[in-house]
């Protein structure tokens, strides 16, 4: 059984840090390119950055360019989201996502995996 689970998200202060985690069983981590996703209220769920099978390519979102940090760690099992100087407009569930794609990575078409996602809040 696929599972995919996040973990890290909280209540912070805008400005603040918050470091993802999404640990993945059931699957050979390896073979899966990995996205990070989020749901703010009222609006569909948006790319935010994605991360290639070995970990060498990284895309993200015009609106976390600078700030985030998407990577992994194919020997546990993990893939991370380092949320810097963070803003109200990030608040959202994050959801990390895999898929057997190794190109077009910031469109969910094709993520086959999602997790249960991880409520982060961003307070002014």
């Amino acid at each position: 059984q696929v599972q995919l689970v996040e973990s890290g998200g909280g209540l912070v202060q805008a400005g603040d840090s918050l470091r993802l985690s999404c640990a993945a069983s059931g699957l050979t981590f390896s073979k899966y390119s990995l996205g990070w996703f989020r749901q703010a209220p009222g609006k569909e769920r948006e790319f935010v950055a994605a991360i290639s099978r070995s970990g060498a390519s990284t895309y993200y979102a015009d609106s976390v360019k600078g700030r985030f940090t998407i990577s992994r760690d194919n020997a546990k099992n993990t893939v991370y989201l380092q949320m810097n100087s963070l803003k109200p407009e990030d608040t959202a569930v994050y959801y990390c996502a895999a898929t057997l794609k190794t190109t077009i990575l910031d469109s969910s078409v094709g993520y086959a995996y999602w997790g249960q996602g991880t409520q982060v809040t961003v307070s002014s």
